[in-house]
C-alpha cells in the first residue's frame, strides 16, 4: 500500500520546493487537484524536479478539453517522468461544466467512458501502433498527420484513472480504466459494500482481473498530539464532510449507514448559507465513518488497519497544508510514511 501526498493547484515556482519536500518525507506519489489552477502545470513542474515520485492529476477535468488535448499533455508528462505520470480524470458537476467552462455535460458517465477509449486510441496512434481511427457517439477522431503527432516514447502505456462515487461509474472504472479515484467522502463500509463490488462487476464484464484496477483512496485525517488539536482538526473536517455530503447525488454514502435525508438537509442549509448548521448536521458518529482520527504516533497503524486489503494507494488529504521546509510536520509525516511502508511491505522510503 503506497502513501501519497496531494496539493491544490500552485504557482509553478512553488511546486519545486514542495516536490522536494514530498520526496524527502518518503511519500510515494504527489497528486495535483484542479480548481482555480490547472492540475497539469503543477505536474509539469513536479516532473522536472522529482527523481522517482509518481506524479498525477487527482483529478483533472475531462470535458473542458478534447481527448486529443488531454492525450497530448499526458503523453508529454509520461515522457518527462519516465512513465511515472498517472492521468486521473473526473467529470465535475453539471453546473461547472456548462456554466463555468461552457461545455456539454449530457450523459457524463457514458461520455467519460468513451473519453477513456478515445485516449487509448490516440496513445496507440502517437506510438505508431495503429492509425488514428476512433468513432464513438461523442467524438470522431481520424486525422493525425505525422508532423502533428508527438511520436513514440519509451513509456507509452499511460495509466488512466477515473473518479467515481456511485456504482455505475465504479463499474465503468472496472471495465475500462487502470485505476479508480475514490471520493474523499467515503466510509470503509461504502468501499467494501458498494465501490469495490461495482469495480469487480466491471472487470468481470470486461474479462479483466480485478487486480488490474488500482484503488486510490484520499483520506481525511484528523491528527495531532493533544485533545485540543484533534478536536480542532475534527471540527475543520466536519464542515468539509458537510460540503461534500451536500451534493445530493452522493446521498448513498449517507444512506448506507441509515442516515437517509442527510444530503438533502445539507443541500438546503448550503443554499441558505448556514455553515454552522451544516457543521452541526455532521455528528461524531458520522465523522468517525468518513474521517480518520489519530495521534501522530498511532496514525500509521490506524491507516493500515482501516485500509489494508481495500486500497492500493492512500492519499493524505490536506497533508501538504501548512508545512514549512525542515519543520516538525515533515518529520512526522516521514515517520508515518516509513511505518506504513514497513507494515505493508512496500518499498523502503527515502
Amino acid at each position: 500500500m503506497k502513501l501519497d501526498a496531494i496539493t491544490m493547484g500552485l504557482p509553478m515556482r512553488a511546486v519545486t520546493d514542495l516536490t522536494l519536500d514530498v520526496e524527502r518525507v518518503g511519500f510515494d506519489g504527489l497528486w495535483f487537484t484542479e480548481s482555480g489552477r490547472t492540475a497539469y502545470t503543477g505536474c509539469a513542474a513536479a516532473a522536472l524536479t522529482a527523481e522517482d515520485l509518481d506524479i498525477g492529476t487527482a483529478v483533472a477535468l475531462a470535458f473542458p478539453r478534447s481527448p486529443m488535448v488531454t492525450a497530448a499533455v499526458a503523453w508529454e508528462l509520461a515522457d518527462t517522468t519516465d512513465g511515472r505520470f498517472i492521468l486521473g480524470l473526473g467529470t465535475q458537476v453539471k453546473a461547472h461544466i456548462e456554466r463555468r467552462y461552457g461545455m456539454t455535460f449530457d450523459h457524463p458517465g457514458s461520455r467519460l467512458r468513451e473519453y477513456v477509449l478515445a485516449l487509448r486510441a490516440i496513445f496507440r496512434a502517437f506510438q505508431g501502433d495503429a492509425p488514428l481511427d476512433f468513432h464513438g457517439d461523442y467524438w470522431r477522431l481520424n486525422l493525425l498527420p505525422r508532423q502533428w503527432s508527438p511520436g513514440p516514447i519509451a513509456h507509452p502505456d499511460v495509466p488512466v484513472y477515473i473518479a467515481a462515487v456511485r456504482p455505475w461509474m465504479a463499474r465503468m472504472a472496472g471495465e475500462v480504466a487502470d485505476g479508480i479515484h475514490v471520493h474523499p467522502f467515503h466510509s470503509p463500509r461504502y468501499l467494501q459494500e458498494v465501490v469495490l463490488p461495482s469495480v469487480r462487476e466491471g472487470t468481470d464484464a470486461a474479462g479483466r482481473d480485478a487486480s488490474a484496477v488500482t484503488v486510490v483512496c484520499p483520506v481525511m485525517v484528523n491528527v495531532g498530539e493533544t485533545d485540543a488539536a484533534l478536536e480542532a482538526a475534527r471540527d475543520a473536517h466536519r464542515l468539509r464532510v458537510a460540503f461534500y455530503g451536500s451534493t445530493r447525488t452522493y446521498h448513498g454514502v449517507f444512506d448506507l449507514h441509515g442516515w437517509e435525508g442527510t444530503a438533502d438537509r445539507l443541500h438546503e442549509l448550503q443554499r441558505a448559507g448556514d455553515l454552522a448548521g451544516m457543521s452541526a448536521t455532521i455528528t461524531d458518529e458520522m465523522l468517525d465513518q468518513y474521517t480518520v482520527t489519530a495521534t501522530w504516533d498511532r496514525l500509521a497503524d490506524v491507516l493500515v488497519e482501516r485500509y489494508r486489503g481495500v486500497a492500493d494507494r492512500l492519499v493524505m488529504y490536506g497533508s501538504t497544508e501548512g508545512w514549512t521546509p525542515g519543520g516538525a510536520t515533515l518529520e512526522r509525516w516521514h515517520a508515518v510514511a516509513t511505518a506504513v511502508a514497513r507494515a505493508t511491505g512496500d518499498r523502503a522510503t527515502r
